[in-house]
């Protein structure tokens, strides 16, 4: 009867998609990155599931922060080693395992940029550091020269701080244009949007450490 069940829970993960693995612990079918084995209840090894499976979530680049951290936190408190510390050093090593992998997700999802980077691996885009494709792209590295170029002639922080403020607006409409891109599945204006809001970004870094110059 057990093994009956066991093979109606393997196909039933089968249909809906989802990779099966075995327990280490008593053998039974485990959805790939499920933090626990619906069987026995062991904690499981992280293994390969995306960011997205991991935290339960759709792909997507829309995501709910709310809804994320109410996933990640609940998460957090099941997998927190100090809940292992009576198990075998095994349990305890994989529930480090899950924690690490699980804030991984977490800071991934939360940052819209870093987001973009994980949905364009998925779906097999190229990402490359920021700067590396500009030189492919005349506009933007039109963009990003004027841009630094201007704060490099800042004379004050007032200068500065109107830079700044541009930039930010740029960074969230850049943002806007990325869940549109995405829900239309536009991969090659994500990519391009992606490329514009890292260094989008990277500008803001620099507006601190150029106001910081002109204070003395």
């Amino acid at each position: 009867m057990q093994a009956q069940t066991r093979q109606a829970d393997r196909t039933a993960a089968q249909a809906a998609g989802t990779m099966v693995t075995r327990c280490w612990s008593c053998r039974g079918p485990v959805a790939e990155g499920a933090p626990f084995c619906p069987t026995c209840a062991a904690v499981q090894p992280p293994g390969q599931a995306d960011h997205f499976a991991r935290l339960g979530l759709p792909r997507g680049f829309g995501v709910d922060a709310a809804d994320l951290d109410r996933r990640y936190f609940a998460l957090q408190r099941q997998l927190h080693p100090d809940r292992f510390a009576t198990r075998s050093a095994h349990e305890r090593a994989l529930s480090q395992q899950q924690a690490t992998a699980l804030n991984d997700a977490y800071e991934t999802l939360k940052d819209p940029l870093r987001r973009a980077d994980c949905l364009l691996k998925l779906s097999g885009q190229d990402v490359v550091a920021e700067g590396c494709n500009l030189v492919n792209d005349p506009e933007l590295l039109m963009e990003a020269m004027e841009r630094r170029e201007a704060l490099a002639e800042a004379g004050s922080t007032v200068e500065v701080d109107a830079i700044t403020r541009a930039t930010r607006a740029d960074v969230a409409a850049c943002v806007g244009g990325l869940a549109a891109a995405f829900s239309a599945g536009d991969l090659a204006a994500a990519g391009r949007l992606t490329t514009r809001l890292k260094y989008l970004q990277k500008l803001v870094d620099e507006t601190r450490v150029r106001k910081l110059q002109l204070r003395g």
